[in-house]
């Protein structure tokens, strides 16, 4: 086994710097014991009493929202915030005093199913959490027991200082300081993807002092002190020290194990504990994502006040009538409305108290009306909500097989939001683009290699019309239809180079360093098939692992590593011969995005201390020496022309750096390196600064991010559906604008306004250094670029011309100041794309946040890496892409989606129909309510506002539960106006969300007003049909009973037919919950009046002996339902005909059999393109004009 993982050290990741090699000086301890470095840990005793008066948390974890005491009283509180609820309640209370015109029970049982409903869906939701919960604090990990003893203990045991042993597989406790591992140099290897979704494997290793610690025993008299920072949310910092025997040791992130990681590829660590429980880094990063309500929601609050309001007018005008009534009520001594008891009444009716009287009125109309709101609106859409999301999850068209990835919506709040998106803000990387990096140009010596087509050059060539793609192409093709099986990360074709021809190129010598340098300078992990001698690599990024295979591929192979060396085989140029060369490694200075750039210091077999560097063009040139720029002009020609094919670029060069150079740097960078503070990583960039100069080009790399499949088409049909579409990007202009015309998002002919502040006059200033005049002329040239691209769209106005805005990152900075944002927003809206490069996450942000605020419509941000993640929380709608970044977009996102394609089904299908449905669905539950309860008022102003309800006390309860509300549901769940596939035929039926027409106002208040004429003609058609006549063969006259149960009866039919008449597809659900909704009514009144009349009081064998026998009750009923719908279908009808809607045009194609006609569908489709769109559509209508 020992000498299995001696073989394994070949997988060994050199990491900057040798630990433990130098004391630490008692000034490098500056911070520690100061502000944020004040925590001490006692390694192996934490009973010591230092330890104990620290009161560090325990590793017990809490992820639920309540606990047994806090659930009752917080759920309650959160259900009474809405102002619905709140209102229920007090007239739930009121209702248990006299002036209530109905009984206690009746008004506060359907509240108590309402909340209890949506406090049972957050006691199911929390419980999860719990079980959760219970199973992390209840995994077993090895703690040392004292006398040399490991035994299991669970995680919530643990304390800050002790010591555990991690085996293979496990995950890590709590957050440790790595003391030693089955390996003798003490490292281990760590999977992340618990943390932030990369499943590339990180090295981490032990100080050089501890690894002696292989064995259980070793711990007997262990003991080490560890000063480090306080807890905090960063994942990649860590500043301490340990004092061990008396000697302090730096203490970095390399030591560091976090919990939630998993030990792989190691038989065993051992560890101390230093971070536990809520301490630990990754609940540091557990932070609540942003509350995001939908404006459909936030509308719906602002309905419910003015429902309010007219609760209140209706109430104030009753009772202001009713107070006129009482007072005149008195004639000659007698009471006019003698049947009312105004002498065997405290003050209700009393005429010679009538203000009073009326007050009190107020009262009881505030609880009678109190039906105009819909008491189960908010449970009903919770509910839908979570329906909409399972079909979203379940939807096959949206799940990627190769990843094995469906859709997942991660909250239901925004479901309706899908449909109503005006801009989406993406990113390109990982998100238009595959981030799986491919090697397939280079520049070497002021050559240039590689005889590859990129996408981007197929969609170049095509705009230009030139005949060159296709011999580029068909050379393509022969090129590989030639070679071997492709390799993954390789796409690179030159004979000139291939299989060794590089030894005949003429500067050979130039080539053989060049790749040398792409074999050596990196930091991944070879793993070497003991089978077949394969090797293969884990990489930090894909740009890397694509640099180790084109390194492999052209015969410089990376097969070994160790802490102080790196092998290669190569190809020796002399003999023609494989060989073995071993590099001593002595630093390697990292990649970071301020220094844009890595370097590794090596001593070659002559003993030559070499820097290796590659790196960001941008720095690069700048630092070259004026010997080593031979083929710079070159390379920069063949850099500029890789940007215009969409390829990612760097630069590499080296230099020779003698011995006295050299110690004087290791010092420095050790000092750096060894010093415990906040600013660490600046001294090393600084020490790094002094040797990263004077380099030798030698050439540039140039790796293709392939377009996502079928985002051209994606981005084609949200163009057609007028979604707005802005790429946010890290990239150079150029890339990032011949990415845009790949992908259709820029066009031929289109014009282009492009923002930068590459003018000669700010460039002199950048020379000269005057930072203040710098910012003030690079402010007023993005003031003026602005105002031109402005006056550029005027003039144009009415003209066909499509504008598209570029600007890169420092002229973003600008434009995004308080004082200029709303100039650069008016000029970025009237553009049909949007393209910001070199972009901030910050940035992305902020752009974020001005489209959200100024132009008040939805937005929707879509991104795969961590930089994405400001710019989805900041979004109304943050979708992330579960790509190669790993799952910090996702985390952090509402909806995951696992290729940008699926945009296209999220927003066009689910997004437009979640709308509609929900839409609809609240538009009719207020119409439901307005026809029950103002048939309540007509029936109190025709019996003189005398407080007494049409109806029995639980036929006013159960409305909203059983009768009405069941069939909303259901429409809200499986309502579709037209099919998914003709949601993608005809894009522009998006718009109907984006511009809100199914849940306007207009339409809002037109339901509404439908319920005023249905309870109107419901009231005026059963009264005037039942009085003054016999209602039955006995000859007895209807009184409230009867009415009351014939107008309920009629409302019961309404709304049940209404929803039929108002649903587009109908399920054999929908028929079973509205015809039995109708059918529960009926068994409901036959078995409530079965009861004692006690229970049942007015409504005892009312259907047996009233209502049933009575063949004017049947007859009433039909004619009166069918008096009330033939309103509502003859304005839909109308409608249909003559001004019909976007949908309802298309329900007339798929009617009349015309879906397959081309010329038909293709007039539709016009309607469906905007004159300035984007997307190959809009390319091809541009070429025919």
């Amino acid at each position: 086994m020992r000498g299995g993982k001696r073989r394994k050290l070949n997988f060994s990741k050199l990491y900057s710097f040798r630990c433990g090699k130098a004391s630490m000086k008692d000034d490098d301890h500056s911070q520690i014991g100061g502000p944020g470095f004040s925590r001490v840990v006692y390694c192996n005793e934490p009973d010591r009493f230092e330890a104990g008066i620290r009161k560090y948390v325990g590793n017990y974890v809490r992820t639920t929202k309540y606990t047994v005491a806090t659930f009752l009283p917080k759920s309650l509180f959160e259900q009474f915030r809405r102002v619905a609820n709140f209102y229920f309640l007090v007239t739930g209370i009121l209702a248990f005093t006299p002036l209530a015109p109905y009984t206690a029970v009746s008004a506060i049982l359907p509240l108590i199913v309402v909340i209890g409903a949506t406090m049972v869906k957050e006691g199911i939701e929390d419980w999860r959490r719990k079980k959760q919960d219970i199973e992390v604090n209840n995994r077993k990990v090895k703690l040392y027991q004292r006398d040399g003893v490991f035994d299991y203990t669970e995680w919530k045991n643990l304390r800050v200082g002790d010591i555990v042993k991690v085996e293979k597989d496990e995950f890590f406790p709590a957050d440790l300081i790595l003391l030693s591992s089955s390996y003798d140099d003490a490292i281990c290897y760590v999977e992340t993807m618990n943390l932030d979704g990369e499943t590339n494997l990180k090295l981490k290793q032990a100080l050089e002092v501890t690894s002696f610690l292989h064995e259980d025993s070793n711990f007997f008299d262990f003991k080490a002190l560890v000063k480090c920072e306080d807890p905090n949310a960063n994942l990649y910092s860590f500043i301490g020290s340990m004092e061990f025997e008396e000697q302090q040791y730096p203490l970095s992130p390399q030591q560091l194990l976090l919990r939630d990681s998993k030990l792989r590829n190691t038989d065993y660590i051992y560890g101390a504990v230093v971070f536990t429980g809520y301490d630990t880094k990754v609940i540091q990063n557990s932070t609540d994502p942003p509350s995001k309500r939908s404006k459909i929601e936030k509308k719906m609050d602002r309905i419910i006040y003015f429902l309010f309001c007219v609760l209140f007018l209706m109430a104030f005008v009753g009772s202001i009538l009713f107070g006129i009534a009482t007072e005149d009520d008195l004639e000659n001594g007698r009471s006019k409305r003698w049947y009312l008891r105004p002498d065997d009444s405290t003050v209700f009716f009393d005429p010679k108290q009538a203000p009073l009287a009326a007050f009190f009125h107020f009262l009881t109309a505030l609880m009678l009306y109190g039906y105009f709101i819909p008491i189960s609106l908010y449970v009903s859409i919770e509910i839908v909500k979570v329906l909409q999301t399972i079909f979203i999850n379940q939807d096959i068209h949206m799940y990627y097989e190769e990843a094995d990835k469906p859709a997942h919506a991660r909250t239901s709040n925004l479901n309706e939001e899908l449909g109503q998106v005006d801009t989406i803000l993406s990113d390109k990387t990982g998100t238009l683009t595959c981030n799986s990096m491919e090697f397939i140009k280079c520049s070497v010596a002021g050559t240039a290699y590689g005889r590859g087509v990129t996408e981007v050059e197929r969609a170049m060539d095509g705009r230009d019309g030139s005949p060159l793609v296709n011999e580029k192409a068909n050379e393509h093709i022969k090129d590989s239809t030639d070679s071997k099986s492709p390799v993954k990360g390789f796409n690179f074709k030159d004979e000139r180079i291939m299989n060794g021809n590089w030894v005949n190129e003429p500067h050979a010598e130039v080539i053989q360093k060049f790749f040398r340098l792409l074999a050596i300078c990196h930091t991944a992990i070879p793993e070497v098939d003991e089978e077949t001698g394969k090797v293969s690599y884990e990489a930090e990024s894909p740009d890397e692992a694509a640099f180790v295979i084109a390194a492999r591929e052209l015969g410089f192979e990376f097969y070994k590593r160790t802490q102080t060396s790196i092998s290669l085989h190569e190809l020796d140029p002399g003999s023609g011969n494989r060989v073995e060369r071993s590099y001593k490694l002595l630093n390697v200075l990292e990649f970071n995005s301020s220094r844009k750039r890595m370097s590794v210091i090596i001593r070659d077999k002559e003993g030559k201390i070499l820097i290796l560097c590659k790196g960001a063009d941008s720095v690069m040139f700048g630092r070259l020496a004026k010997n080593g720029r031979e083929f710079e002009e070159e390379t920069r020609e063949h850099v500029n022309e890789y940007a215009d094919a969409g390829l990612r670029t760097l630069l590499l060069a080296y230099r020779e750096v003698g011995e006295e150079e050299y110690k004087e740097f290791n010092e420095k960078f050790t000092e750096a390196k060894n010093s415990v503070s906040a600013d660490q990583e600046t001294l090393i960039d600084e020490v790094a600064e002094n040797i990263e100069r004077d380099l030798t080009l030698l050439g540039a790399t140039a790796v293709e991010d392939k377009l996502q499949n079928g985002v051209p088409n994606c981005i084609d049909k949200l163009a057609q559906a007028g979604i707005k579409i802005w790429v946010l990007t890290g990239d150079k202009m150029e890339t990032a604008i011949n990415i845009g015309f790949a992908c259709s998002l820029l066009r031929q002919g289109m014009k282009q306004i492009i923002i930068n502040l590459e003018s000669p006059q700010i460039q002199a200033l950048e020379k000269a250094g005057d930072k203040a005049a710098i910012s003030k002329a690079s402010k007023e040239s993005v003031r003026s670029q602005i105002t031109e691209g402005k006056a550029q769209l005027t003039s144009s106005s009415g003209g066909s011309n499509a504008f598209a805005l570029i600007i890169d990152g420092k002229s973003l900075a600008y434009a995004l100041e308080d004082n200029m944002n709303k100039m650069f927003l008016d000029l970025a809206i009237r553009c049909a794309s949007v393209i910001c490069c070199r972009s901030s996450p910050k940035q992305k942000a902020l752009v974020t946040r001005l489209v959200k605020s100024g132009t008040g419509r939805t937005t929707l941000a879509i991104g795969d890496g961590a930089n994405d993640v400001g710019m989805l929380q900041e979004a109304d709608i943050g979708v992330g892409i579960s790509g190669v970044e790993g799952m910090q977009a996702v985390m952090s996102s509402d909806v995951a989606i696992a290729q940008f394609r699926y945009l296209e089904r999220l927003l066009l299908v689910h997004g437009h129909w979640c709308y509609r449905r929900i839409s609809s669905m609240i538009c009719y539950f207020f119409y439901k309510n307005v026809t029950f309860g103002f048939t309540l008022f007509l029936y109190e102003a025709y019996a003189s506002f005398s407080g007494q309800p049409a109806y029995n006390d639980w036929f006013l309860s159960l409305y909203n539960v059983f009768f009405s509300s069941i069939p909303v549901v259901a429409m809200g769940i499986f309502d579709q106006d037209v099919s998914s596939r003709y949601c993608l035929k005809f894009p522009l039926l998006y718009q109907e969300g984006v511009q809100n027409v199914l849940f306007s106002w207009r339409r809002i208040l037109g339901w509404m007003l439908n319920g005023f004429c249905s309870a109107l003609i419901i009231f005026f058609f059963c009264t005037k049909a039942l009085e003054l006549q016999a209602f039955n063969n006995d000859g007895q006259t209807a009184g409230r009973d009867i009415l009351g149960g014939t107008m309920y009866t009629c409302i019961v039919w309404v709304v049940n037919l209404q929803i039929a008449l108002a649903i587009s597809y109908f399920t054999l659900v929908q028929h079973v919950v509205i015809w039995g909704s109708v059918a529960i009514w009926y068994l409901f009144l036959l078995a409530y009046g079965a009861m004692s009349p006690t229970t049942s009081t007015t409504a005892y064998k009312l259907l047996i002996e009233d209502l049933a026998p009575a063949a004017s009750f049947w007859f009433v009923t039909l004619v009166v339902v069918i008096s009330t719908l033939i309103p509502y279908f003859s304005y839909s009808a109308i409608q249909m005909h003559f001004f019909p809607m976007y949908h309802e045009m298309i329900q007339w194609i798929r009617q009349n059999g015309q879906s397959n006609d081309p010329e038909f569908c293709d007039l539709m489709r016009q309607n469906s393109l905007r004159p300035t769109t984007v997307g190959f559509t809009a390319r091809i209508a541009a070429r025919t004009k």
